[in-house]
């Protein structure tokens, strides 16, 4: 068959472990036999950004302003135990949070339903959106180590030179402490990502923080929402028949574990990453989950919500099987080259991610799967390596 023909280039960032062998895979497997797949590739594994200082990452953030599509795979973000397995020059940030922090953008996740594994929670009936904070917070933190008695203080120096200062704390002994920070701009994107975004979908839009307690940073964050829904979006929403309101989140999360779904949960960066893990490991599993970057200025990153499966990636390279499910990474790629199609109005691009989707759901619902979705399914199951699963795919496909 004649392949599928792409005009612009998706930016390519490649990733770590377990998930760096299913893309490999994913590529040969399912996409390649199929598009004429154009990609600007980045090696954002975890050797290549200590080789580069990082630069890389950087570079294939400035490559997503460029193009405008990205999909991404699973990183690792190092602790102290993977720059001695590494031998790194230094403990490297996250690279989402990299990406996220230049794209200046909005994370949208959401659980993949199939036939066969019920959530969790037998109240929810259709999926929870998380939308999460892509800029700043503890990802973008200062911190330090107190090795005795003194003062810590918040210190802000303006322009002219004035400064105004916060007590943090008296130390009496040693102690820790972080100092976060985030900005009104990006906040407000983040505001009005959420609201387009549930006017898009028609679904309500619930907002949680902790302002009660965080009565500045949180309080901002409450503020900054409450303004811009009543001066851009109330009317929308009104005339949608669609609600926007807000909680704190301790109050949210007794409403969602109670809720039907079918709504969008928006969360500061730090409440999103940990939401999201929860939201997808209740509806089945980490590896069902959809996660988009939407970037306000029209840039579009797709990934896998999920780590790089350390402990599968140590058996793959004793030559063993692994049943590591593939579904997220897969639909990181399709949602790419739908947004790609649609951008470049290639509608076979946009068909084939479509046709990529059903072939994944419908092998899931003939019952065969990969061992984690097989622990859950709800009748007769054939739990299977991840290349064996991959293949069933393709074969659909």
């Amino acid at each position: 068959m004649q392949k599928i023909a792409m005009k612009t280039p998706l930016v390519e960032m490649d990733g770590d472990e377990m998930t760096r062998v299913l893309w490999k895979w994913i590529k040969e497997m399912l996409l390649e036999p199929y598009i004429d797949l154009k990609t600007e590739y980045y090696d954002l594994g975890l050797p290549h950004r200590d080789e580069t200082n990082d630069q890389v990452t950087l570079d294939a953030a400035a490559a997503t302003e460029k193009y405008g599509v990205a999909v991404k795979c699973a990183t690792i973000t190092p602790n102290q135990q993977r720059v001695e397995e590494y031998h790194l020059k230094q403990m490297w940030k996250s690279p989402n949070a990299t990406i996220r922090a230049i794209l200046d953008g909005t994370v949208f996740r959401a659980p993949i339903l199939v036939k066969g594994v019920s959530p969790t929670v037998r109240t929810w009936q259709a999926p929870i959106t998380i939308a999460r904070h892509a800029y700043g917070d503890v990802y973008k933190n200062a911190e330090m180590k107190i090795p005795g008695a003194g003062k810590v203080e918040l210190v802000y120096t303006a322009e002219d030179g004035s400064e105004t200062r916060a007590l943090v704390h008296e130390f009496r002994g040693p102690g820790i402490v972080q100092g976060q920070h985030n900005l009104d701009g990006s906040i407000a994107s983040f505001a009005r990502a959420c609201f387009a975004y549930a006017l898009d979908t028609h679904q309500d839009l619930w907002f949680s923080t902790k302002d009660t307690i965080s009565k500045v940073y949180d309080h901002n964050f409450k503020d900054i929402f409450a303004e811009i829904y009543e001066a851009e979006y109330r009317e929308a929403f009104e005339k949608a028949g669609i609600e926007y309101f807000y909680t704190l989140i301790d109050d949210a999360v007794a409403r969602v574990i109670r809720s039907k779904g079918g709504f969008i949960w928006a969360c500061k960066n730090y409440d999103g990453d940990v939401m999201s893990d929860m939201i997808a490991t209740a509806f089945g599993s980490l590896s069902m989950m959809t996660s988009v970057l939407v970037s306000p200025k029209g840039y579009y990153e797709y990934e896998a919500a999920h780590g790089t499966v350390t402990r599968h990636y140590y058996r793959y390279l004793k030559g063993e099987e692994t049943g590591t499910n593939p579904v997220a990474t897969i639909y990181a790629w399709t949602g790419a080259l739908r947004k790609r199609g649609q951008l470049d109005e290639i509608p076979e691009l946009c068909a084939f991610a479509d046709k990529l989707e059903k072939a994944v759901i419908d092998t899931i619902e003939s019952g065969v799967m990969t061992g984690d979705l097989a622990a859950m399914y709800e009748g007769e199951a054939k739990s299977v390596p991840s290349r064996a699963f991959l293949q069933a795919i393709a074969g659909r496909l």
